[in-house]
């Protein structure tokens, strides 16, 4: 009896887990949203593909807490699927609470390898509270973009 307590709870723990993790999006999820909006960019251009990114009601690039961004190389922002307000103002000295220069280092990154990880802090918009966060960033002809995950 004492080890069916013990199967069950632990059942019960790993349910719980799982779901609470289905709640926030992955590594792979976040770079397969990367590709996505690429593979838009490509085909519809960069207007259409500004757009598409910072209309949250664009379920290719908004789910759960995946959401996509886009920046010229010189740090401006020209889309946002979390906060539109940023959209158009140029970001290259923006700094998260850890002194971290996210957009720069964000552009090194684009310029220099390609593609590559950042962690810095960030408002995580489910929570609306400033977490951990890891955002896959790729170039995308003369703009990076970039989506992150939030380190649970």
């Amino acid at each position: 009896m004492r080890v069916t307590g013990s199967l069950a709870l632990a059942v019960l723990l790993a349910i719980s887990f799982a779901y609470a993790a289905s709640e926030y999006g992955s590594k792979a999820e976040a770079v397969s949203m990367v590709k996505r909006v690429q593979e838009t960019f490509k085909k519809e251009g960069a207007q259409a593909t500004f757009k598409a990114v910072s209309d949250k009601s664009t379920p290719a690039f908004h789910d759960r807490d995946l959401y996509p961004f886009i920046y010229d190389l010189s740090g401006v922002c020209v889309a946002h699927g979390a906060r539109p307000a940023l959209i158009g103002k140029k970001l290259i000295d923006l700094k998260d609470q850890d002194g971290t220069y996210l957009i720069r280092e964000m552009v090194k990154i684009a310029e220099t390898t390609g593609s590559g990880w950042v962690d810095y802090k960030w408002p995580n918009p489910l929570t609306n509270k400033i977490e951990d966060k890891s955002s896959y960033i790729e170039r995308m002809g003369d703009y990076f973009v970039g989506v992150g995950i939030y380190k649970q």
